[in-house]
């Protein structure tokens, strides 16, 4: 990356709010939240993220997809322009079920599922094929330069 667009990218700020709507072991900390957020985010940004329980989950799920069961992770998009803003709600027993059940490490999961809201957020898709590869490739950089192994590899826990 040249060095004048890094710097451009260094100066867009993050404002992110964090909230606990549940409590349960292994939490994030708000710091690795922004730590993620900021490495999937492209320019400047107001973020929330929202932990939530499996009632919560529900409800969301339900009224904005039509679902009939929690989900790992949900986007609402405010605005993109001028600065990007957006909710990511996070279903904590969900995302620990998925964890355990694919051998990862619950901060690897949690740190791929925001990475996946901010790239949603800043519209990505993979609603098709073509856009499942590039969104998963782009993931698996994001998530691997943060430290953690490749989301997308089989036993990557």
């Amino acid at each position: 990356m040249p060095a004048r667009r890094m710097r451009r990218r260094r100066q867009a700020r993050l404002a992110l709010s964090v909230q606990y709507g549940v409590r349960a072991a292994g939490l994030p900390a708000r710091r690795e939240f922004a730590r993620w957020a900021r490495a999937a985010r492209r320019r400047a940004a107001r973020l929330a993220v929202r932990v939530v329980g499996a009632r919560e989950g529900l409800g969301l799920n339900r009224r904005f997809r039509g679902q009939r069961h929690a989900t790992n992770v949900l986007t609402f998009l405010m605005r993109r322009r001028p600065v990007l803003e957006g909710d990511i709600a996070l279903c904590a027993p969900v995302i620990r079920r998925e964890a355990r059940a694919r051998g990862k490490a619950l901060a690897a999961h949690y740190a791929h599922l925001v990475v996946h809201g901010v790239l949603h957020l800043q519209g990505h898709d993979h609603a098709t094929p073509r856009e499942a590869r590039a969104m998963e490739r782009r993931e698996s950089r994001i998530v691997t330069g943060l430290g953690f192994p490749d989301p997308w590899r089989e036993n990557s826990g």
